[in-house]
């Protein structure tokens, strides 16, 4: 006893102390009641330490003991004179314990100075039975609440209606709930009783945020979250999908995978987009004289068309007839009307090799030489023939009778 009592007086120094230097934790919700003083400071060391004791654990049937029950006027609790720490008890079902439930047991613990809340979770079979399925079980649920830290004390299998047995169990002061009214078989509101005896405080509901509502995002965006899961290794059974189900569900986050590749390369390339026009720009310069240089009239593919093309004219042209001059005979005459001379004179008569191209013209102009020649021969027989023509049979005989003589 003389340990336990040293260690409550140093904790009432302390406490005095920082209320003197105006520490503690300050009301922020916003509530239908306000709150005169700030918590005690070792109110708040010990929820942030360790996690709030059930109603049955030995520090909480200690801290109940040491209570001299006796109900506290609300006067006395709203100025701060009660002689001990003020007993709230607030309870719910808090399934999937959101930030509503946090501002309720909030309000509730700054609704006096100097306040020891206690929090009622009902059990699962009472919850089925008198409200519906509930997403957590009892047990999840008593360990979100007991972690919450304003919370001081937890009562497991709290009941749906209040006698005064229980309320003189827990030696409650007070019963903070909102005030809006719940109705049974038996009455029309459940907290008449406590309102009667004034011991009602009404909290404020947070607007928008209710397990209903969370509920209701679930079911809606059903598919979304069985996809989520199934992407993060669950099966199909633990999830209680069909076969079929399973691979829609599947495919569809492969085409999202593929949707968000896309999306990313695209915001890559929007990055990158500043740095291909900035290097795009000074390599216009280049790729243009480039271009001009081959393209351009007086570039190098124009060079190499005029040169072939000039070969090719070149190689398509017929050659030019030969027209050299016969040599000046000895009377002087620079031409000779005779046809053995000119005859003599075709066959002597050079011409230049015909190109490379011409190798089969210059075959058949080959064979052409060889009968020209033979009829050359010929010719020649011939007008031999009309000059010895005067009956005589020789050439001494020949007599010239031209009068041109």
């Amino acid at each position: 006893m003389s340990r336990k009592r040293t260690r409550l007086s140093s904790e009432e120094e302390m406490s005095g102390k920082l209320l003197e230097m105006g520490s503690g934790e300050q009301n922020g919700s916003e509530t239908s009641f306000t709150s005169s003083t700030n918590l005690p400071p070792t109110d708040s060391i010990q929820s942030l330490q360790t996690a709030a004791p059930f109603s049955t654990d030995p520090i909480a049937i200690a801290e109940r003991e040491r209570c001299h029950y006796g109900r506290i006027p609300r006067a006395a609790a709203l100025a701060g004179t009660a002689p001990r720490r003020v007993r709230v008890y607030s309870d719910g079902i808090y399934d999937m314990f959101h930030q509503g439930h946090a501002r309720q047991l909030q309000q509730a613990k700054t609704v006096f100075p100097n306040v020891y809340l206690i929090v009622g979770v009902c059990s699962d079979s009472l919850t089925h039975s008198r409200k519906g399925r509930t997403v957590m079980t009892e047990d999840e649920r008593y360990e979100a609440v007991r972690h919450c830290r304003y919370v001081d004390e937890v009562v497991r299998d709290a009941p749906w209606e209040y006698d005064e047995e229980f309320l003189d169990k827990h030696k409650i002061d007070f019963v903070a709930h909102d005030d809006i009214p719940y109705t049974t078989e038996d009455c029309e509101d459940t907290y008449a009783m406590i309102k009667a005896k004034d011991m009602f405080v009404a909290t404020e509901r947070t607007e928008g945020v209710s397990t209903s509502d969370i509920v209701a995002r679930i079911v809606r965006d059903y598919d979304i979250y069985v996809r989520r899961n199934l992407a993060r290794g669950y099966s199909a059974k633990e999830l209680n999908v069909s076969f079929l189900n399973e691979k829609k569900f599947r495919l569809q986050n492969k085409m999202d995978e593929l949707k968000d590749k896309g999306k990313k390369v695209m915001t890559n390339i929007g990055e990158k987009r500043v740095d291909i026009l900035t290097k795009w720009e000074e390599k216009s310069r280049e790729l243009i004289d480039a271009f001009l240089l081959l393209f351009g009239p007086d570039g190098r593919l124009s060079s190499i068309w005029n040169e072939s093309k000039g070969r090719l004219m070149q190689a398509l042209s017929q050659p030019p007839s030969p027209r050299s001059s016969p040599p000046p005979s000895e009377n002087g005459d620079s031409h000779s009307h005779s046809p053995t001379h000119s005859i003599l004179h075709f066959r002597g008569s050079a011409s230049p090799p015909p190109p490379k191209s011409r190798r089969y013209e210059t075959l058949w102009e080959a064979q052409a030489d060889v009968s020209c020649s033979e009829r050359v021969g010929e010719s020649e027989a011939s007008v031999q023939r009309q000059l010895t023509d005067d009956g005589s049979d020789s050439d001494d005989d020949y007599q010239d009778t031209s009068p041109y003589l």
